[in-house]
C-alpha cells in the first residue's frame, strides 16, 4: 500500500536516530489543510492506536489510521534534497490536484 524511496528509507533512518526513541513508529497522516485542502503529516509516534494499519516498508514500521488510509493507496514517499533544503516528495495516485509545494493535494476536482 506505501512505499517508501530508498532516499526516503534513508532520510527516516537517519531522523531516527537523532529521536529520543530510535524504534519509533513513523506515522503518516492527511490532515485538513494546505492551498489544495489535505495536508500530509509525518511524525514519530511511541506507541501504534488499536486501530492503526502498520506497514513494514524495508524495516521501517509505518503507521497510518484507518481514514488516512483511504487516501493513500499507492503512495509513493519519496526525498530529494535542492537548493530549498531537503523535505519528503509524495507521489499519490489518488491526488485529483496538488499544490506546488507538493505537501498538499485534493482528491475531488475543485
Amino acid at each position: 500500500m506505501i512505499n517508501l524511496s530508498p532516499s526516503a528509507i534513508a532520510e527516516v533512518q537517519r531522523l531516527r536516530t537523532r529521536h529520543s526513541t530510535p524504534d519509533a513508529l513513523f506515522r503518516l497522516q492527511v490532515i485538513p489543510g494546505g492551498c489544495a485542502g489535505l495536508a500530509y503529516e509525518t511524525k514519530f509516534d511511541l506507541e501504534s492506536r488499536s486501530d492503526d494499519l502498520i506497514f513494514n516498508c524495508h524495516g521501517i514500521q509505518v503507521a497510518i489510521d484507518p481514514q488516512t488510509a483511504t487516501y493513500l493507496t499507492e503512495l509513493t514517499i519519496d526525498f530529494s534534497e535542492d537548493l530549498m533544503g531537503g523535505s519528503f516528495r509524495f507521489h499519490n495516485p489518488n491526488a485529483k490536484k496538488s499544490c506546488d509545494c507538493g505537501v498538499s493535494f485534493s482528491v475531488n476536482e475543485s
